[in-house]
């Protein structure tokens, strides 16, 4: 049997816990996997109970965080170390930066035979100032030359690193998209969505807007806001918008939309009459995806977006600006429109989603067929286990 370690920057909601789940839970019995993972950032919601509703077993450690600390990472080496040293895995594959940088390291010292990657996304634009991003370049092409194959989640991404940021040759790239359990997105969405609206009081005829992620600088969610105050001031239809997700910016974009003008609610509040709600975390989120008419998205870098994953999925069509791999997940102007990343452009696309229902539910079919058919687990298991097994002597 082929043992694999896996190794997630940190269990927080997003994208990367479901894909380390699933390829830890459902790899062919071929493959024994042991899944360990950083701890979350504080501002952030856990994912631990998306591995434990699926039974994956894994291990914290604690040491592994977001933020660099040179004492904290060396004692976070030093536990992979002597986790890899005790399982004796045959690969060791690390998903996103910081276990990609620890977890190889880790796996270089110990000559584990097998060492591959996941990008996630990258932080090679819109993170940091260029000094910085230099160096996580030159750190990435460092890891790059002693790891043995490198994962990129779509096209757009594979282009990236191996043409335009030159990480690593190109023919060392797989192009493996992610995947996921879609089935919860498909049923019942008719009950799920009234369940929704009226945990928040939404009329029948209030088109409800929602956003999906982690209140981060990337994730921009200042345009989301400034096209919500835009198309309220156009159209006639009512409006409400969800900002589903929290993080470090929660304090500053609620800020934000009183210096705007624009007034808000919280998720601890009853009312809910006000044009933005800030729900937090919702962990049955196909109950929104229901009871949503829209989804955006309006970072200014993306890997795979999951949102627009599980948004076509339940057949909510998209606005979205055009970055990263969001061309590769979704069909400009059948189940999406894209828009630049400036607010008049963005507003215009989703004042045009507001105003034609006849649009929306046209691309509202074409959603659910595109989403399903790319983006199953099963796929997903199937493209890792034919990488790792082209370099199983």
């Amino acid at each position: 049997m082929i043992k694999v370690l896996r190794i997630l920057n940190r269990f927080n909601v997003g994208g990367p816990t479901y894909n380390v789940a699933y390829l830890t839970k459902y790899l062919s019995a071929d493959f024994e996997t042991k899944l360990i993972g950083g701890a979350k950032e504080h501002s952030e919601a856990s994912s631990e109970y998306i591995l434990q509703k699926m039974n994956v077993p894994y291990t914290i450690v604690p040491q592994m965080r977001r933020s660099i600390n040179p004492f904290q990472d060396i004692l976070a080496l030093w536990q992979i170390i002597k986790i890899i040293r005790a399982y004796k895995p045959d690969i060791v594959h690390t998903h996103a930066a910081k276990a990609g940088t620890l977890g190889r390291m880790a796996a270089i010292i110990c000559r584990v035979p097998i060492i591959v990657h996941t990008f996630h996304g990258h932080v090679f634009h819109s993170y940091f100032n260029s000094y910085k991003t230099y160096v996580f370049k030159v750190i990435e092409r460092f890891f790059a030359r002693k790891t043995t194959a490198i994962i990129a989640i779509s096209e757009t991404q594979k282009h990236e690193l191996g043409t335009i940021y030159k990480i690593c040759k190109p023919e060392k790239i797989h192009i493996v998209p992610l995947g996921f359990d879609l089935q919860k997105f498909t049923e019942n969405m008719e009950e799920k969505r009234g369940t929704f609206r009226s945990r928040y009081k939404f009329n029948n005829n209030t088109i409800v807007i929602g956003i999906v992620g982690r209140l981060a600088p990337v994730k921009n969610h200042e345009l989301f806001i400034d096209a919500i105050k835009l198309c309220m001031q156009k159209s006639n239809k009512h409006i409400q918008a969800c900002i589903i997700g929290d993080g470090e910016l929660r304090e500053y974009l609620e800020n934000y939309c009183t210096k705007i003008g624009i007034a808000y609610s919280t998720q601890n509040d009853e009312n809910h009459t006000a044009p933005i709600i800030f729900t937090s975390w919702i962990q049955d989120i196909d109950y929104a995806y229901a009871g949503l008419d829209i989804v955006c998205l309006t970072s200014k870098n993306e890997g795979t977006p999951v949102s627009l994953i599980e948004a076509q999925a339940s057949g909510v069509p998209v606005v979205s600006t055009n970055v990263g791999g969001v061309q590769n997940i979704v069909i400009d102007k059948k189940t999406a429109l894209l828009s630049e990343n400036t607010q008049d452009d963005f507003s215009q696309k989703l004042l045009q989603l507001i105003e034609n229902e006849e649009l929306r539910k046209t691309m509202s079919t074409a959603a659910k067929n595109n989403s399903v058919e790319k983006f199953h687990y099963t796929r997903l298991c199937k493209d890792i286990e034919t990488v790792y097994k082209r370099y199983i002597p």
